[in-house]
């Protein structure tokens, strides 16, 4: 157990000493585009530092797979608005969300499915609503950010997104809170930080697509 502690509190330690340099570089270098540049974007973790999870579903619909694949880009469209700290284009991006959610038929799903499926669908409403509503005001709109990426994480899981699917996580977002975030790519780039703290965060698993 004291190594199994040790072990987590050694990697919580590296993520937040990563944060820290970083915030110190940007705030120490103005000069250097191609050094900012290489500092904000983290490397892609390890396959041994990821774990894979395969969707719980392999009997989806094609019509729902592909409502899913539709909401799973509307919410990558807002996750790189957000890390680009444009928050015109995270309210279209929400704007997309809420007409591929329209889109997906429930009655596709079996009991199982249509049970999870429901269980995230108004919240991921609500969310992408907010997030419309919100052009310039970007710290509303990456707060619900962060519920709509919980959401987005179960219908992962339980769905697939059409395509792999790596989950960030912020330390230093919210006080230290900490906030997850669903990516296209290992390479972190935060929605949460933006340009400030750009490479701010870790991958710490990876969903495979699921059905196509």
């Amino acid at each position: 157990m004291k190594t199994i502690i040790t072990s987590t509190l050694a990697v919580a330690t590296l993520a937040f000493a990563a944060c820290n340099n970083q915030t110190a570089t940007h705030e120490g270098s103005h000069t250097d585009s191609t050094a900012t540049a290489h500092h904000h974007d983290a490397a892609p973790a390890t396959t041994a530092d990821v774990t894979t999870i395969q969707p719980q579903f392999t009997d989806v619909d094609p019509a729902m797979a592909t409502a899913m694949k539709g909401i799973v880009d509307g919410y990558l469209q807002l996750k790189n608005s957000l890390a680009a700290d444009d928050d015109a284009a995270a309210s279209k991006a929400g704007e997309t969300i809420s007409a591929a959610l329209a889109k997906a038929d429930v009655s596709r799903l079996t009991a199982d499915q249509k049970k999870i499926y429901l269980n995230n669908e108004e919240d991921l409403k609500e969310h992408a609503e907010h997030i419309s509503k919100n052009a310039g005001n970007i710290a509303h709109q990456r707060e619900h950010f962060v519920m709509m990426s919980d959401d987005m994480y179960e219908l992962a899981k339980a769905f697939g997104g059409g395509q792999p699917l790596y989950r960030a996580h912020c330390p230093m977002y919210d006080q230290n809170k900490g906030a997850y975030w669903l990516s296209e790519s290992a390479t972190i780039k935060n929605p949460y930080m933006g340009s400030k703290m750009a490479g701010c965060g870790a991958v710490k698993e990876l969903i495979t697509p699921g059905k196509q």
